[in-house]
C-alpha cells in the first residue's frame, strides 16, 4: 500500500522513534532508513543502549531513535522503561511500530497505549512473508480505515514496502480510537488528568499507567510534577482500587484486549497455510520434551565440528604454522635483527614475550579462526530462530537455580562475549535475576575465543576428558546458581518469551553480522592482548614474573599441580580469559602438560574470573558492590575447584 505524499514542512530536527515487541525486525528496519551513519550511546540515567541515526525526508532532517523491544507500556524490566520514557519525554513527530504480522492481536495492544498517549503513529507489519506461510491474512485497507493511520506491509530482509513506509511517515498521525473503559475508571482518569500540568497530550495515557499500578512511572513523575500532585493521584488510585475486586490494572488489560478481539475479528482471517512441512516438523521437534534434547545435540555436535575442529585445528594450524610460523615471525625477526639490534627493543617484538611472537600470535593465528567460525555459528543459530526454542526447553532446568528459561539468551551469547552478555541480563525483569544470571556468566560460560581454545586442548584429548569437563563445569554451574538463588533476595519471575518461526538464515545477514563481530574483536580484544604481553614482558624483565610464580606455587604448583610457568597466563586471564587459554594452548602443544594437567588447567581457567572488560561491564551494570562480590567469589571458586579435581584424578589413577 502505497501513501500521498505531503507538503507538510518541518522546522528543524525532530524525532522518529521505533517501537515494537522483540523481535520483530525493528532494527533491521532501522538500518535501512538511516543507513550506516548510526550511534550508539546510553539513554540518559541508564545502561541501557539507545541507536540513534539520521534520516532525510523530502528535504527535511529527522533524527530516527530506535528504542528497546518491549511488550508492554507498563515496564516490566529497566529496557521497558526507557522506551516507555522516550515516548512520554521526547514527544516524537512520528512513530514507527514496528509488527510482527502473524501475532496482530499482540501488536494492537501496544497500538492501543501508543494512541492513548495521542502520538502521531505509522502501522509497520513486517514479517508478512512469515505471515503468508502460517495462513494468516490482513486486510490492511479495513485496519487504515478502523485505526485511522497508515498501515504498511513490509518484509525487511528483502527490503519490501521499505521505500512506502518512508513515504508513510510524513502522513503520520493520531489514531483515532478510544477506548471506553468502565464509568467509574473513566471517572477516576478525569480526576487524575485534572490534576496533572499539560504534558503534550499524554494526561490520558499517565492516569491510566498511575490507575495500573506503575511504579516504574513515579520517578518519571517526579520529574514533571510536584510531590503534592503525585501524593493525591496515587490517593485517587487507592480510591479507585477499593471499589474492584480485581487489580484495576488487570480490569484495563481485559477492556484493552475485547477491544484488540473486535478488530481482529474484521481484519484478520486464516487460510491454509503455505508453509512447508519440514518448517512445521522442526518447530515442532526442536521443543518437543523428547525430541528437542537429540536436536541440541546434534547442533551441539556441529558446533564442535565446526568450531573446535575446522576452527580451532584446520585453520589454526594453517594460520599458526604457515602463515606466522614458516613466513611472517620469520621475516619480522630478520627485520627486527637488522633494525633493531637493541636486545631490550628486540625481545619486546620479537622475544619470549614479544608483541609479535605472542600478542599478534596468538590473537590473530590462535584465537582469531576459531572466534570467526564461532561467530558464522552463532549467527546462523540467532537468525534460524532456534535460540527461543531452547529458552523454552531449557526452563524447566533452570527453575532448579531460581531463573526461568530465558536466561538461557545471556548464557548463550555469553559463549560469544561475555561482556555483551551481562548487558544483555537486562532482559531479565527482577533484580535477583539479573545478579544471579550476571554471576554465573562471569563463573561458568566461557567467551567465544576461550571456548575455541579449550575445544581445541579437549581435542588432542580423550573423550573422557571431554566428559569430565563438561560435567565439571555444569556441576559447578548448577551448584553454584542453586546456592545463589537461595542466598540473593528476591522473587522468581514467571516465563513469557514470544517464539519466531523456523527460518533459512541469509547468507548476507549472517555475513554482515560476522564481519561487524570479528571488527569488534580486532578493535577491542587485540590491543588488549598487546598490553597483556607488555605486562608479562615487563615483569619478567624487573624479575617479578618470577616473584609472583614462586608466590603463588603453593596454589598453582601444590593445590593445582600445575607447571609455575601456568602462573603467568592465569594472570593475564584477568586481561581476557582467552588470552590465558590460549596460552594454556601453546604450552599443550608444545608437550609441556599432561593430560591431567592440560584438564586441570582447563577447569581453572574457565571457571576463572571474568576479564578485564567483562568486570568494567560488571560494575557498570550491577555496581562495584555486587562486581567485587561476584569477583572474590569466582576467584576462590576457580582454584578450589581445580585444586580438588587435580587431587581426585591423581588419587583415583584416573588416565585420559
Amino acid at each position: 500500500m502505497e501513501c500521498h505524499k505531503t507538503e507538510k514542512i518541518i522546522s528543524g530536527i525532530q524525532r522518529i522513534v521505533l517501537v515494537g515487541n522483540p523481535n520483530v525486525g525493528k532494527s533491521v528496519i532501522f538500518g535501512f532508513l538511516t543507513g550506516k551513519y548510526v550511534t550508539v550511546s546510553n539513554y540518559p540515567g541508564t545502561t541501557v543502549e539507545i541507536s540513534q541515526g539520521n534520516i532525510s525526508l523530502e528535504g527535511n532532517k529527522f533524527l530516527v531513535i530506535d528504542t528497546p523491544g518491549v511488550n508492554n507500556l507498563i515496564p516490566m524490566s529497566e529496557d521497558e522503561k526507557v522506551t516507555r520514557d522516550i515516548l512520554l519525554s521526547e514527544r516524537p513527530f512520528a512513530v514507527i511500530q514496528v509488527a510482527d504480522s502473524k501475532n496482530l492481536k499482540r501488536t494492537l495492544m501496544i497500538t492501543l497505549q501508543l494512541s492513548e498517549m495521542g502520538l502521531p503513529l505509522v502501522l509497520d507489519l513486517n514479517m508478512e512473508d512469515e505471515a503468508m506461510d502460517r495462513g494468516v491474512q490482513i486486510d490492511k485497507e479495513r485496519l487504515k480505515e478502523l485505526l485511522g493511520i497508515d498501515v504498511v506491509g513490509t518484509v525487511a530482509p528483502r527490503r519490501k514496502g521499505v521505500k512506502e513506509l518512508k513515504e508513510c511517515i510524513l502522513r503520520a498521525a493520531i489514531p483515532n480510537i478510544k477506548i471506553v473503559y468502565d464509568s467509574l475508571i473513566e471517572e477516576y482518569i478525569e480526576k487524575i488528568t485534572a490534576l496533572l500540568p499539560e504534558s503534550g497530550g499524554s494526561e490520558r495515557a499517565i492516569a491510566l499507567m498511575i490507575l495500573a499500578g506503575d511504579e516504574s512511572l513515579r520517578n518519571w513523575l517526579k520529574l514533571k510534577f510536584s510531590d503534592e500532585v503525585i501524593e493525591e493521584v496515587e490517593s485517587l488510585r487507592d480510591e479507585c482500587q477499593t471499589h474492584y475486586p480485581k487489580p484495576l490494572g488487570l480490569i484495563i488489560h481485559e477492556t484493552r484486549y475485547r477491544y484488540v478481539k473486535s478488530i481482529t475479528a474484521e481484519v484478520l482471517t486464516k487460510v491454509q497455510a503455505s508453509r512447508g512441512r519440514l518448517g512445521l516438523f522442526l518447530e515442532r521437534v526442536s521443543m518437543d520434551p523428547l525430541w528437542g534434547l537429540p536436536v541440541f545435540l546434534i547442533i551441539l555436535y556441529l558446533l564442535y565440528q565446526f568450531v573446535g575442529v575446522f576452527g580451532a585445528g584446520t585453520l589454526v594450524d594453517f594460520f599458526e604454522k604457515v602463515i606466522f610460523g614458516r613466513y611472517l615471525n620469520p621475516m619480522v625477526i630478520k627485520l627486527v635483527d637488522v633494525l633493531l639490534p637493541i636486545p631490550f627493543l628486540r625481545d619486546m617484538l620479537v622475544g619470549e614475550y614479544g608483541v609479535v611472537t605472542v600478542a599478534l600470535t596468538y590473537s590473530i593465528a590462535i584465537v582469531l579462526p576459531i572466534t570467526a567460525t564461532f561467530f558464522i555459528a552463532f549467527s546462523i543459530l540467532e537468525d534460524s530462530g532456534y535460540l527461543p526454542r531452547l529458552a523454552v526447553m531449557s526452563n524447566r532446568v533452570f527453575n532448579l537455580i531460581g531463573l526461568n528459561g530465558k536466561a538461557i539468551l545471556p548464557m548463550i551469547l555469553g559463549l560469544g562475549c561475555g561482556t555483551m552478555a551481562v548487558m544483555t541480563t537486562r532482559i531479565l525483569e527482577t533484580k535477583r535475576d539479573r545478579i544471579i544470571a550476571t554471576f554465573l556468566l562471569a563463573l561458568a560460560v566461557p567467551c567465544s575465543a576461550q571456548l575455541g581454545v579449550i575445544l581445541g586442548m579437549l581435542g588432542a584429548l580423550s573423550l573422557k576428558a571431554t566428559i569430565i569437563w563438561v560435567g565439571v563445569i555444569l556441576g559447578v554451574l548448577f551448584v553454584s546458581g542453586f546456592l545463589a538463588s537461595k542466598v540473593v533476595p528476591g522473587e522468581k519471575t514467571e516465563f513469557f518469551l514470544e517464539i519466531p518461526p523456523i527460518r533459512m538464515p541469509g547468507v548476507s545477514n549472517v555475513l554482515i553480522k560476522t564481519v561487524g563481530r570479528i571488527e569488534w574483536y580486532l578493535k577491542e580484544a587485540v590491543p588488549l592482548f598487546i598490553l597483556g604481553t607488555l605486562v608479562l614482558f615487563f615483569l619478567d624483565k624487573f624479575t617479578l614474573l618470577g616473584i609472583i610464580e614462586r608466590g603463588a606455587s603453593p596454589v598453582v604448583q601444590g593445590f593445582l599441580g600445575l607447571p609455575g610457568k601456568t602462573t603467568g597466563f592465569f594472570l593475564l586471564g584477568f586481561l581476557r580469559r582467552d588470552y590465558g587459554a590460549a596460552g594454556l594452548f601453546s604450552m599443550a602443544t608444545a608437550g609441556e602438560l599432561t593430560p591431567i594437567q592440560s584438564l586441570v588447567s582447563l577447569v581453572t581457567i574457565t571457571l576463572f574470573v571474568p576479564c578485564l572488560a567483562s568486570l568494567f561491564m560488571i560494575i557498570k551494570e550491577r555496581g562495584m558492590k555486587v562486581a567485587v562480590a561476584v569477583t572474590s567469589i569466582v576467584f576462590i571458586l576457580a582454584f578450589l575447584v581445580g585444586g580438588m579435581l587435580n587431587f581426585a584424578l591423581r588419587g583415583l589413577n584416573v588416565s585420559l
